[in-house]
């Protein structure tokens, strides 16, 4: 087996704001395996600023990986385990050269005869960017959308209350994702005003790595809490367990690039249901190659939640894609009609 990568830089269609800044470009690495004539393909979708292996030796790693492509898969799985965003884009090389075309996890999904329903993200900007952007996933038929907060939280408590006024919880299910944006005792006065409106959650309302502070909110929050870059790093399962046994949050985010791709992921999930905690599956910034191997590989959880799966519409030179977005229903393009 031969391997090779490549760097390729993804360009905002509009700068993006999060919390941790206006988002230009999103660098990522793509990853081709062949053998015997094969190809398979896969993203190493680092997050600067967010990945665990966001460091100087990332390169490095990636071309060591190319080096030893032919060392056997336990091995390679413990050699980069620092290294979560290397690994979720071997995963997908060695699916994609199994499975051949687009596929990574071959299902009803990608056969078009069934869709996974998803949230409407709304990216931080002034108020009228804001919503501009809630009145497009309306008019397109989400019935979850996710807001970004935490940078002026005055203006996006009135957003959240004008949507409430004319959506009822019943009509349209509201989450919000603070990023690490307020302090405890923020939070806890934000956790009330979220309640007051129904919001159906709050990702990460304070910063990781806080954990005695994290657990203090989710015991006694009015809004359900969902841990999302405190699962970042975490790579050894009895920690996994330690986290959420400390914390009992009501949910926790799975983003596969940043927590070991889909092995990382599933014993995640498998640590989580042991304890009865709910889950979804977010993507992040990848481009159309990672965010199809998320979709295909979400499908086969059977989770019920919309999930929280982008549709590389935001970037203007992204990878051809093989996802199609009709209203809130993402579907696998196959040129049939889907049930």
């Amino acid at each position: 087996m031969k391997a090779a990568y490549s760097r390729y830089l993804l360009e905002f269609k509009r700068p993006s704001g999060t919390s941790r800044g206006v988002l230009h470009e999103k660098e990522t690495f793509i990853l081709e395996v062949e053998s015997n004539g094969n190809k398979g393909t896969g993203e190493c979708a680092l997050f600067r600023g967010l990945s665990f292996d966001d460091r100087s030796d990332y390169e490095e790693k990636l071309q060591w990986l190319c080096e030893n492509i032919h060392q056997d898969y336990l091995f390679l799985k413990e050699e980069l385990k620092e290294f979560p965003s290397i690994w979720f884009g071997y995963e997908q090389a060695l699916l994609n050269l199994k499975n051949g075309d687009h596929l990574y996890f071959p299902s009803e999904f990608t056969e078009g005869k069934s869709a996974i329903r998803i949230n409407g993200l709304i990216w931080m900007g002034d108020i009228h960017y804001m919503e501009e952007q809630i009145r497009e996933k309306l008019d397109k038929g989400f019935h979850c959308i996710k807001l970004k907060i935490g940078v002026d939280w005055e203006s996006e408590h009135k957003i959240l209350q004008k949507l409430r006024e004319k959506f009822s919880k019943d009509q349209l299910e509201l989450r919000v994702d603070a990023n690490g944006g307020f302090s405890r005792k923020e939070a806890e006065t934000v956790l009330q005003q979220l309640a007051d409106l129904h919001i159906h959650s709050i990702e990460q309302p304070i910063k990781a790595g806080n954990w005695e502070d994290m657990a203090l909110l989710c015991a006694g929050t009015p809004t359900p809490i969902a841990l999302d870059e405190e699962l970042i790093g975490i790579t050894d399962r009895i920690k996994k367990e330690k986290l959420l046994e400390t914390i009992k949050p009501q949910y926790i985010i799975l983003k596969p690039a940043l927590v070991g791709g889909f092995a990382g992921s599933d014993e995640w999930i498998s640590v989580a249901e042991e304890r009865h905690i709910d889950w979804w599956i977010t993507s992040a910034l990848e481009s159309n190659i990672g965010l199809n191997a998320i979709a295909q590989y979400t499908f086969t959880k059977n989770n019920p939640m919309p999930q929280g799966l982008g549709t590389g519409s935001l970037f203007v030179n992204n990878f051809e894609s093989v996802l199609e977005l009709n209203n809130e229903l993402l579907r696998f393009k196959t040129g049939k009609e889907i049930d």
